[in-house]
């Protein structure tokens, strides 16, 4: 199982909205060599986490199956972002689209990038919720926990379904 977090805080370079820009980054996605679309969660407004002085975000989860180096799936990941107009500042910097990889088949390794699974995702209501979605049965590969326990475990976090008529 393939799990990629799909985020987004910021209007994009030619003014789409943060749910915008993550849903028209979905196709991009599926056009991974070595993966197949299985799953795409509902997308759900969340403060920025750490608290700062940023708009709310978008994001989502999406779930594929197949094969793929770490470093081809993560280099992927980046030629997207950059076509979305990803600007790689600070750490925790608001972005036009924020593509994670959180599960990579189990994967567990430590160096080099990408680390997997994701290092904080299970510290994150805004990651762990959509893959609720489309996942509910995932359990984390360091942890054995599974994804509800992990979301239950977790103080509030402010995550709600997007609703249109807010964007």
């Amino acid at each position: 199982m393939i799990l990629i977090a799909i985020g987004a805080n910021l209007t994009g370079e030619d003014g789409s909205t943060p749910i915008d820009t993550c849903r028209a980054a979905v196709p991009f996605l599926c056009e991974i060599p070595g993966l197949s679309f299985v799953a795409l969660s509902n997308w759900y407004r969340t403060p920025p986490q750490p608290r700062a002085n940023q708009p709310d975000y978008c994001n989502g989860a999406i779930r594929f199956f197949g094969e793929i180096t770490p470093a081809d799936l993560l280099a992927r990941l980046h030629e997207i972002e950059a076509r979305f107009g990803r600007q790689r500042a600070e750490l925790n910097a608001a972005r036009t689209l924020d593509l994670d990889i959180i599960d990579l088949n189990g994967i567990i390794r430590a160096t080099p990038d990408p680390i997997l699974p994701h290092p904080r995702a299970h510290l994150r209501a805004f990651v762990l919720r959509p893959i609720l979605d489309v996942a509910p049965g995932w359990r984390h590969p360091v942890l054995h926990q599974n994804v509800a326990t992990l979301l239950a475990d977790l103080p509030p976090q402010g995550v709600q379904p997007w609703h249109e008529d807010h964007a």
